[in-house]
């Protein structure tokens, strides 16, 4: 499990920048910059996060863009979006609520959804996509 600023050391390491700033239409957006040899950045607009929780999952799905090379654009037809899109989610999901800590928090007796959010430091529906993607929705709920 990461917390918020080892994604920013993450991003730091791989080159990746990560800028604070206002974005009109979107929370977080990740932007691939292949005049630069395969770099990418990512834009957090503080004024749409709302805490540290969503902002670790905002950051951790742009990131996995990035680290997945999961890039499009607007003109990308709504399956091949919706892949890179699952592909970004799948990244954060690994790196942020790893499969082998969410068995041991649930064999610890942490079940309850918001609990385990709370426990991995994410938002409520990430960790909904995480649960369902690891095959424990039920489980959990």
């Amino acid at each position: 499990m990461q917390d918020v600023l080892s994604l920013y050391r993450l991003a730091e390491e791989r080159g990746i920048d990560v800028d604070l700033r206002p974005l009109r239409r979107v929370p977080s957006l990740s932007l691939s910059m292949d005049w630069a040899e395969g770099r990418c950045a990512v834009a957090l607009d503080p004024d749409q996060v709302a805490g540290t929780a969503d902002e670790k999952v905002k950051l951790g799905h742009e990131l996995g863009h990035c680290l997945t090379g999961s890039f499009y654009n607007r003109y990308a037809a709504c399956d091949l979006r919706r892949r890179h899109e699952l592909r970004a989610d799948r990244w954060a999901i690994a790196h942020l609520i790893p499969h082998k800590e969410l068995k041991a928090a649930i064999a610890k007796g942490v079940r309850e959804v918001w609990e385990l959010a709370e426990y991995f430091e994410v938002t409520e529906e990430f960790m909904k996509k995480a649960l369902a993607h690891y095959g424990l929705l039920d489980r959990a709920d």
